[in-house]
């Protein structure tokens, strides 16, 4: 029997460090030091300088990341904040534990990204900070609003995207923050959930390595209400092992990426409207946490790909406006149509660093096949 072409390879990308990674945790037992410490603190130092930033504040999951940012900078009832519906729920699940609400605008249908003409149309008076997201990897553009006096905060969400450059420069150097997840998924992915904040204000990064300790500083002295949302030793260890390799492993999905790009384009599936591959902007380094096709048969292209013993995910199957906990924001079908529209075309094909050419060759000549090409 034939094995089939996975979505993600964990397991064989543990070979490439296992040892180091068990002898990282087995570091961390031995000290007993598994709340903040040594491996934290040096983790956030490294990963700020991959970054060109000051030191990163490690958190508790991607989640707390995008919580523990808008806290920071005192979001709460009758603020809005301006974001995405298509990306996944904690976006937007942020903003509406803090009592704020999402406003959300239409996406860019090459990119699956914010647009600066998009933000700027959503702007109120309301608004305190706009959080474009960084889909399947792309940095998201917001053009001249970056850099322009008075606007709302930017908190870049860029739990797929680390790594990612637009015109030279790599994530948060695009707002006030910018928020990372470790989810085992990711192109830096722990052993279990993690995540981090990244910011060149040294005010705001003082105040989310409070706000990550209920608070306190020292300990049992309270400044303000913050929560437990510190970054575990264990995880820390693992990926200051897994950081160095990442520009590798991201250039292998750049490299598997451009393959399907000519794999596509060769197979007239482009052609005739069947497929319609990812875009990357001018000037960007995308690094492809997934590979996103749009498909006008999704479901049945999917199907036919599952039987052929490809694995595929669906990034996401409905748009956040359309969420039932958000009913009483007001919204309906057709609001955001591009959004609505992506949520029926998108399918993920594997990406991963450890994908052959055969497994890509495979893959396209299932599309192909379903098709009748």
């Amino acid at each position: 029997m034939t094995a089939p072409v996975r979505l993600l390879d964990l397991q064989g990308e543990l070979g490439l460090y296992r040892a180091a990674a068990l002898a990282a945790l087995e570091r961390v037992v031995d000290s007993q030091v598994f709340i903040m410490g040594p491996e934290v603190a040096a983790f956030e130092r490294e990963l700020g300088e991959y970054a060109d930033l000051p030191p990163a504040v490690g958190v508790s999951s991607g989640t707390d990341a995008l919580l523990v940012a808008l806290m920071a900078l005192g979001i709460g009832p009758g603020d809005e904040v301006l974001t995405s519906p298509f990306t996944f729920f904690a976006t937007a699940g942020a903003v509406a534990r803090l009592g704020a609400r999402p406003v959300f605008v239409d996406i860019d249908p090459a990119t699956f990204n914010l647009t600066e003409a998009g933000v700027r149309a959503g702007l109120t008076p309301a608004t305190r900070a706009v959080i474009p997201v960084h889909l399947f990897g792309q940095l998201c553009d917001l053009g001249r609003f970056v850099d322009e006096a008075g606007r709302p905060a930017i908190i870049e969400d860029a739990a797929q995207a680390l790594g990612a450059t637009l015109r030279g420069r790599m994530t948060g150097h695009f707002g006030e923050m910018s928020t990372l997840s470790f989810f085992p998924s990711k192109n830096l992915g722990g052993f279990g959930d993690g995540g981090a904040v990244l910011t060149r204000d040294e005010k705001l990064r003082e105040r989310l390595s409070v706000l990550r300790l209920h608070g306190s500083k020292p300990k049992y002295f309270h400044h303000f209400v913050g929560g437990n949302f510190r970054l575990d030793a264990l995880q820390a260890a693992v990926l200051r092992v897994k950081l160095p390799l990442l520009d590798e492993l991201s250039a292998r999905r750049q490299a598997n990426a451009a393959r399907y790009d000519a794999l596509f384009a060769g197979s007239g599936l482009v052609d005739r409207g069947l497929v319609v591959p990812p875009t990357c902007l001018p000037d960007a380094g995308h690094v492809y946490n997934q590979y996103v096709i749009r498909s006008p048969d999704r479901d049945a292209l999917a199907r036919a790909l599952g039987e052929a013993g490809v694995e595929t995910a669906i990034y996401y199957p409905r748009p956040l406006h359309l969420q039932p906990c958000f009913g009483d924001l007001g919204y309906g079908p057709g609001d955001f149509p591009e959004a609505e529209r992506a949520c029926a075309e998108v399918l993920a094909l594997p990406v991963h660093p450890l994908l052959t050419e055969a497994d890509q060759a495979r893959v396209v000549g299932a599309i192909a096949a379903h098709h009748k090409l």
